[in-house]
C-alpha cells in the first residue's frame, strides 16, 4: 500500500510511538502553595514556553557549568548594578566561587561603585518628568532615581585613585578593576556595609573583570581626563584580547569552559571571541565553549548579535558543535531571571573553591604563548 493511503488507525500508531522519545515529562504541575520555594517553583511549574528555557538554564547551569572542572564565564549587560542586582545576586555568585571571570559594561562598574562610595539610587517609577528632573539635578535611569551628585562623587574618586601611583602604567582591564576593587573593599570597610559592590567582591575572590570597550563609560571618560594631565596609566585592550583567550585556553585544557551571558552587546561578543581568537587567528587546535546559556530579549531574524542563538556562534566556533544541546537561550528580562537562576543555584549547589585567576593570569598568557609559539614553528601563516 501507498505511504500516503495508510489507515488513519496506522498513522495513530506511529504517533503514539513517537511521544515517549520526544517526551521530557507530563505536563502535570502541582499547586502553587503558601510555602512554595523557588527550586519547586523552576523545576516542577516552569514547564514550558520561555519559563521552560529558564528551568532547563537554571539545570545547565547546576549540573554542568557549575561542575568542579568547568570554568564559568559572566558576561553582563544593561544597567543591572544601578537595579540593585550586584549586590542582591552578583555578590553572593562571586563569595560562592559561581563566578571564574566576567566581561562587564563599563557602566555595570561604574554604578557600582556609587554603592561602595555609601551613595544612595532609589526606586521610583517611569513616565516621571524628565524636565523637572533636569531641572532638580536628578537623574533618571527607566524608573530609577539619583542626584547628580553621585555622578560627581564617583567622578572625584576615580581621578583620586588614579592619580595615585600604583596607576601610573600600562593595565588590562581586569588589572585595572583588580586595583580599583582593592580602594572599593576598603571604601566598603570604612562605610561598614560590605558587600554591596560586586566590583570589590571581584576583588577579594580574585575574579578578573574585564571591560570590552573601556571607552565607553564614565570611568573611561575620567582616565581620558587624567591622560589630559599627562598620567602615565594605559588600558592595553589587545592585552585582555589575549588574557581573556589565555583563560579559555587553560579552561578547555584542563575541563570545561561555560559562559552565561546576561544580555548581549559587546560583553557578549568580547566573551564568545575567545574562540575564534584561539582557533582562527592563533591556530590551535580547539572545538568552542561546551556551554552557553543566554538571557536575552533580542530576536534573531533582526541579525544583531545581542539575539544571535547558539548554533549561530556554533558556524563561528565560538561553541563546540558537540555540546550544542548544552546550550539554552531564554527570551526574558535579565532583571527577572538573574534573581531565580542565583537562587535555585545557590540552593542547588555547594559553594566551589575560587580559582583566583587575577592571580595566575601571567601563568595563563605564558601557556597560551607557549602553544602559539609551538603552533608557528610547525607551519607559516
Amino acid at each position: 500500500m501507498h505511504p500516503h493511503k495508510q489507515k488513519p488507525e496506522t498513522c495513530a500508531k506511529q504517533a503514539e510511538s513517537l511521544l515517549p522519545r520526544i517526551s521530557q515529562r507530563r505536563i502535570d504541575p502541582p499547586g502553587i502553595r503558601a510555602e512554595s520555594q523557588v527550586v519547586q517553583l523552576i523545576e516542577d511549574v516552569f514547564l514550558s514556553y520561555n519559563a521552560g528555557r529558564l528551568r532547563e538554564a537554571s539545570q545547565i547551569l547546576v549540573q554542568k557549568m557549575l561542575a568542579e572542572d568547568a570554568v564559568l564565564g559572566l558576561s553582563v549587560s544593561g544597567a543591572l548594578t544601578p537595579a540593585g542586582l550586584g549586590m542582591s545576586c552578583l555578590v553572593p555568585l562571586i563569595e560562592a566561587g559561581f563566578v571564574d571571570w566576567i566581561v562587564s559594561t563599563g557602566a555595570n562598574l561604574y554604578h557600582d561603585t556609587h554603592f561602595a562610595l555609601g551613595m544612595d539610587l532609589h526606586q521610583s517609577r517611569p513616565g516621571l518628568d524628565d524636565r523637572q528632573l533636569r531641572d532638580h539635578q536628578v537623574i533618571r535611569i527607566y524608573d530609577i532615581v539619583f542626584d547628580y551628585e553621585n555622578l560627581l562623587g564617583t567622578d572625584r574618586f576615580y581621578r583620586t585613585i588614579c592619580r595615585t601611583e600604583p596607576f601610573q602604567k600600562t593595565l588590562s582591564t581586569a588589572e585595572f578593576h583588580y586595583l580599583v576593587g582593592k580602594y572599593l573593599d576598603e571604601c566598603e570597610q570604612q562605610i561598614g556595609k560590605p558587600g554591596r559592590s560586586f566590583v570589590a567582591a571581584a576583588y577579594r575572590q580574585g575574579v578578573p573583570i574585564f571591560t570590552s570597550s573601556p571607552g565607553d563609560s564614565s570611568i573611561g571618560m575620567n582616565l581620558a581626563a587624567l591622560q589630559l594631565e599627562g598620567s602615565a596609566l594605559r588600558i592595553d585592550p589587545l592585552r585582555d584580547v589575549n588574557q581573556t583567550a589565555a583563560i579559555v585556553w587553560y579552561a578547555t585544557q584542563h575541563g570545561a569552559s561555560g559562559v552565561w551571558i546576561l544580555g548581549g552587546g559587546s560583553p557578549k561578543n568580547f566573551m564568545l571571541q575567545t574562540e575564534p581568537q584561539i582557533q582562527e587567528v592563533l591556530g590551535l587546535t580547539e572545538s568552542g565553549h561546551d556551554y552557553f546559556v543566554q538571557i536575552t530579549d533580542a530576536r534573531p531574524d533582526t541579525g544583531g548579535l545581542s539575539g544571535a542563538t547558539p548554533s549561530e556562534a556554533m558556524t563561528w566556533g565560538k561553541v563546540d558543535p558537540e555540546t550544542l544541546p548544552d546550550t539554552v537561550t531564554c527570551y526574558l528580562d535579565t532583571t527577572v531571571a538573574l534573581p531565580l537562576m542565583t537562587a535555585y543555584a545557590l540552593a542547588k549547589r555547594p559553594p566551589r573553591k575560587p580559582r583566583r585567576l587575577i592571580e595566575r593570569l601571567p601563568e595563563l598568557m605564558e601557556q597560551l604563548g607557549k602553544a602559539y609559539s609551538e603552533r608557528r614553528q610547525t607551519r607559516s601563516d
